[in-house]
């Protein structure tokens, strides 16, 4: 019989708090490659991967995604149960949270009971298990045992069944007969008592079947089974135990399902009835070399969650092929930097820490988002080139794509396929050299921007001639000492921007921002790090030239702007400044020794603003607005350390990569264009159903410096905006976001506007084009 929750209980309870769905502007790019748990239930299977969950209906075999964007917490995931009873999704994690996803219903619960205990050490909290019995579900913890009323949806009594009552490690609980069985490490042995007694709050009425350390006990129809950490499994009969098999590697999951007992380890899955009898063996092969996780059947297949492949399905008769099965995904869920294109973006996870040390050294592949899908290339086939990073598209082709390695030189792809790797042999690189290893190899290419005249400008940490720029054209090399600004090899370099006069600005660990220019054969070489300078560290983190020219400077210690670009090599006492704002009524310095990250400019002047430990900030041009302030508390960002951001012009979409994953944001806004030859306006007609006060008409692909006058048939004025005046977010009826004008179809008097054909007439204030458009609204 299923049991539907009353609705009412939820607003009596005050550890319940409901996640907002964010599903209508945000988009979750999660991997769900690496699965911590599979379970089975409503006829459909639940891979949980280390923060999102996906479900594969048996019937149809559509995959459906559960992660931030719906409500989760981005957290790090434990461990998922499905109680057929109760229609719902248990889902534990490592940090004591537990969240609860409902069948048909949006809404995401999360209790944080556990969370919020203080006598309980925050290492000791992670949820290892749930054991539904009744209405009551025993969660097994690094502490012990809580017991959670499902049908209330609230917690009851704990249970600390160490010595003397003590918190311990419990792995797992199994009910037999009258009894509730709990698996313990940290010596405690595995412990019984009766699941009927009123005090199991008292340690005293837990027995010890026997000491060590166990770490799983279950129940197959009457029989009991438990297993050591030495690879035994015993079955208990009478509180002895008797070992039954000794596994080749540790299993690192064993659970009930159907009356068959599953044990998982890394390299195979067993079945076996209640009588320990083998039923089926699955083991990994070499088309899926991978690590097995977590393990479930459903009717005459058997469900592998593995640590690279997402599920794998096999038949229980002959277990020897296997399906993969997964939502689409990049390949990790650790993005360190990003770089969108048009309708397109690649993700690179191979970071170095923030002393620019890639040790140990990591070899991962790439990720590449394209027309909905995407294309993922492992390891094995980017040419052994480790580390990778920053990531650059050429402008003048877009098919060929420069992926830096922070070990391994500069790679490049073109049509998806890697095809050469540039290192000391065949390019202009250089590895730096370790006193004593002449034979040592270390080329550690970090940020690179393509220039105006087609060059691709890189740095090169911890050697001489640090910059260096490649034409990829002619295959020609140039390099360039920064030894006039850098009395000793850098650590690293975390950014690079490039003017319209060929200046590039150089986001430096040691000697703060750099500003090099070639100047034909006198190169022009200047820093600026010093305190007197107005910078707040020599550690200089990311780079933007805005569309005025101004350099937007984020340090390990705050932000700065750099106004007069155009003469930082000839004044003399040349100095950063900082923003500031008013807040209630008190000056502040904007971001005040926050640890940046990345900067990014949009169509419109604004700023993205990354940080370490504070989310994601959107300003006005000018920084004395904040627009958005995105964190994990009221947005999808799984974290609110953010590694990188990258704008996709074409359709205003905001990537953002975490360190627990990538997320995009539909801001809205766009790029401006040359001319108003393309210009539109949608939706037109605007009819009925369409709510123009909240969804907005959108005027596209505007010119940068535009006057929109939007009149009725009459020639009545209705509305006015011009670009840098009447911005986005501002307020007003016609608001313009770079390429992109909103009207919220309100006159002057603020009044939404009658059925009617509109014309919207669109002037460029700069070449004095003009253009203009029939909007029609039906009310």
């Amino acid at each position: 019989m299923i049991k539907r929750l009353a609705v009412f209980i939820l607003f009596v309870l005050p550890c319940l708090l409901f996640a907002q769905d964010f599903s209508a502007l945000w988009q979750g790019h999660f991997s769900y490659n690496t699965i911590k748990d599979v379970v089975k239930g409503n006829n459909k299977i639940y891979a949980a991967s280390e923060n999102a969950i996906f479900s594969l209906d048996l019937q149809t075999n559509e995959l459906s995604t559960l992660t931030t964007v719906n409500g989760l917490s981005g957290e790090t995931i434990s461990t998922i149960y499905y109680s057929d009873v109760y229609e719902l999704l248990l889902i534990g994690y490592d940090n004591g949270l537990i969240e609860i996803a409902f069948d048909d219903d949006d809404d995401i619960l999360s209790v944080v009971d556990i969370i919020d205990k203080p006598t309980i050490p925050p290492t000791s909290k992670k949820i290892n298990h749930f054991n539904a019995y009744n209405n009551v579900v025993y969660v097994s913890t690094n502490y012990g045992i809580s017991v959670f009323d499902i049908e209330r949806l609230e917690f009851g009594d704990t249970y600390f069944i160490g010595t003397l009552g003590s918190q311990t490690r419990v792995t797992q609980t199994a009910i037999l007969d009258d009894y509730i069985y709990a698996a313990c490490l940290d010596g405690n042995g595995l412990k019984k008592a009766q699941v009927s007694s009123p005090n199991l709050i008292d340690y005293q009425n837990w027995q010890t079947v026997t000491n060590g350390d166990f770490l799983t006990v279950q129940s197959v129809e009457n029989s009991l089974y438990t297993l050591r950490t030495n690879r035994r499994m015993y079955r208990v009969v009478n509180d002895v135990l008797t070992e039954v098999f000794q596994f080749p590697d540790l299993p690192v999951e064993v659970k009930t399902v159907n009356d068959r007992l599953l044990v998982t380890t890394q390299n195979s899955v067993y079945m076996y009835d209640s009588s320990f009898n083998s039923i089926a063996q699955a083991n990994v092969n070499s088309t899926f070399s991978t690590a097995f996780t977590s393990a479930t059947f459903h009717l005459d297949s058997i469900y592998i969650g593995t640590k690279d492949f997402g599920v794998l399905k096999t038949p229980v008769a002959n277990p020897t092929e296997y399906e993969e099965i997964h939502p689409q995904g990049p390949l990790l869920n650790i993005p360190f930097a990003i770089q969108s294109g048009e309708n397109e973006l690649w993700v690179t996870f191979g970071e170095y820490n923030v002393f620019y040390n890639p040790y140990p050294l990591n070899n991962r592949g790439i990720s590449h988002f394209k027309d909905d899908s995407w294309i993922n290339t492992p390891y094995l086939d980017v040419l052994d080139a480790k580390c990778l990073n920053t990531i650059t598209i050429n402008p003048n082709n877009n098919n060929q794509v420069f992926i830096s390695s922070f070990f391994s030189g500069l790679l490049e792809v073109t049509d998806e396929v890697p095809t050469i790797l540039y290192n000391q042999t065949n390019s202009g690189l250089e590895s730096l050299i370790i006193s004593g290893n002449p034979n040592y190899i270390d080329i550690r290419v970090g940020p690179t921007k393509f220039d105006n005249n087609g060059l691709l400008w890189t740095v090169t940490s911890r050697v001489d001639k640090a910059l260096k720029s490649f034409n990829p054209n002619n295959n020609q090399w140039q390099s360039y000492s920064l030894s006039e600004v850098i009395n000793d090899v850098n650590l690293g370099f975390g950014d690079i921007a490039i003017g319209n006069d060929n200046t590039k600005w150089i986001a430096s660990y040691q000697y703060g921002v750099i500003g090099f220019n070639e100047n034909g054969s006198t190169p022009l070489m200047k820093s600026i790090s010093k305190e007197e300078e107005n910078m707040p560290t020599h550690y200089v983190t990311t780079l933007a030239l805005d569309k005025r020219n101004q350099l937007w400077i984020g340090t390990f210690r705050g932000l700065r702007v750099l106004y007069n670009t155009s003469n930082f090599f000839t004044e003399e006492n040349i100095r950063a400044e900082e923003i500031i704002i008013e807040e209630g009524g008190i000056a502040k310095e904007l971001l005040f020794e926050q640890n940046i990250t990345d900067i990014e400019v949009d169509g419109s002047n604004n700023k993205w603003i990354g940080t370490t430990d504070s989310g994601l900030f959107y300003f006005s041009a000018d920084g004395q607005k904040t627009i958005f302030h995105f964190t994990k508390s009221n947005s999808p960002l799984p974290s609110n350390t953010i590694n990188d951001i990258s704008l996709d012009p074409s359709n205003g979409i905001v990537y953002i990569a975490t360190n627990k994953g990538l997320v995009s944001f539909q801001s809205g806004g766009s790029s401006p264009l040359n001319d108003l030859e393309s210009a539109y306006a949608y939706p037109n007609p605007v009819r009925p159903t369409f709510n123009i006060v909240d969804e907005k008409v959108k005027i596209k692909d505007i010119s940068e410096n535009v006057n929109i006058k939007i009149t009725d048939i009459e020639g009545n004025l209705v509305a006015e905006a011009q670009s840098r005046n009447n911005l986005r977010y501002s307020g007003y009826n016609l608001e313009i976001d770079g390429g992109t004008a909103y009207w919220n179809g309100k006159n002057l008097a603020n009044n939404v506007v009658a059925s009617g054909v509109y014309l919207v007439m669109l002037s460029d204030l700069d070449t004095f084009e003009t253009k203009v458009l029939k909007l029609m609204v039906v009310r």
